[in-house]
């Protein structure tokens, strides 16, 4: 007996590692030192910082992947992958600077995780960090052969002068909504046991969704804000708190970005919410409550800005074409999201 009767491939990896090195070598910044196929990978720290602080973030895609399993599309969950844990990163003002990912399978599928890879790569060019390395993990009689498990690892940097930690934000200032491409990665275990328990199948096209798929809508990926945000913050942007609306949606999320003694207030009728989403609430007559507390209703990021910089960065992000939305305030409070229906 050999390892291959055991289930792993050795010669598959490494055939598949030779086939992902171009990908991987596109995402490299000036600052990447070596290649692909080391025990680890190098970064040199970008010149010029005075106290640079690493930021560090780790996430993963969920039952998303579930979906793509069924569909067998598999280009766009790395996408979600990184955005995951960059936007996560880019909350303290950090520049995210390199990923690494983290891929397991029952069986090595060349083509197919070669496709996770396209998306990991793509992501990591949306972002502006280089895809540094990962691991990939072949697991016989632990995953079901075709199906695959993901994490992921970032890493950024941020001026310690810059960095964001809630000290910077002040009552009176007002939060600014970028929208969402959709439902992002969470709350896909309920939507599909809204899907699996009404019979839908991934090909129909619900009139909601203007003709898409019930596949396509839920395999959109989740929107990457770093270019856009670091832009703001370059062109002179005051920007005092930002917070990624991921797991737990707004309630969870927002209040994470706050200072001591500090609520925020929201008006609810301030943003267009997606389609998908009224979908979802009707089908499987979930709650306003459970809604709000389960998915980012349309909003993927949300920076909090002084008044004065209200339409600048309105303005800003518009140009970036991204549809923002004014949808509250700071106030007083203990930490608290207020406005949400009850």
């Amino acid at each position: 007996m050999d390892y291959k009767d055991a289930g792993v491939d050795v010669e598959a990896g490494r055939a598949f590692v030779t086939q992902i090195r171009n990908l991987v070598h596109s995402t490299f910044r000036p600052e990447v030192l070596g290649g692909l196929g080391g025990f680890s990978g190098y970064f040199q720290l970008p010149t010029g910082l005075q106290e640079p602080v690493l930021v560090s973030g780790t996430d993963g895609v969920g039952t998303k992947l579930k979906i793509a399993h069924t569909l067998n599309i598999h280009d766009t969950v790395g996408v979600d992958l990184v955005a995951m844990c960059v936007n996560d990163v880019l909350t303290s003002g950090a520049e995210p600077l390199f990923f690494l990912d983290y891929l397991a399978t029952g069986k090595l599928k060349k083509e197919q995780l070669t496709q996770v890879v396209a998306g990991i790569a793509s992501g990591c060019k949306q972002a502006g960090c280089a895809l540094l390395g990962g691991e990939t993990a072949e697991m016989p009689g632990f995953y079901q052969t075709g199906e695959y498990d993901l994490a992921g690892f970032c890493v950024g940097v941020v001026e310690k002068s810059q960095l964001l930690d809630g000290s910077q934000v002040q009552v009176a200032d007002v939060a600014i909504a970028l929208s969402s491409a959709g439902v992002h990665s969470n709350g896909y275990s309920l939507v599909r046991k809204i899907i699996s328990d009404h019979g839908f199948a991934w090909d129909q096209r619900p009139e909601l969704l203007g003709g898409k798929t019930l596949g396509e809508t839920f395999l959109t990926p989740t929107r990457i804000y770093v270019k856009p945000v670091l832009a703001a913050r370059q062109a002179g942007l005051e920007i005092h708190g930002m917070a990624h609306i991921t797991g737990g949606g707004l309630p969870e999320n927002l209040p994470r970005c706050l200072g001591q003694g500090q609520a925020i207030k929201i008006d609810t009728d301030s943003w267009s919410i997606p389609p998908v989403f009224q979908w979802l609430a009707e089908t499987g007559s979930v709650s306003p409550q459970a809604m709000y507390n389960t998915f980012n209703m349309g909003i993927g990021f949300v920076l909090l800005v002084p008044p004065q910089q209200v339409q600048p960065a309105v303005d800003h992000f518009e140009s970036q074409n991204i549809a923002t939305y004014v949808i509250g305030e700071v106030i007083s409070g203990s930490g608290e999201l207020l406005g949400l229906p009850e």
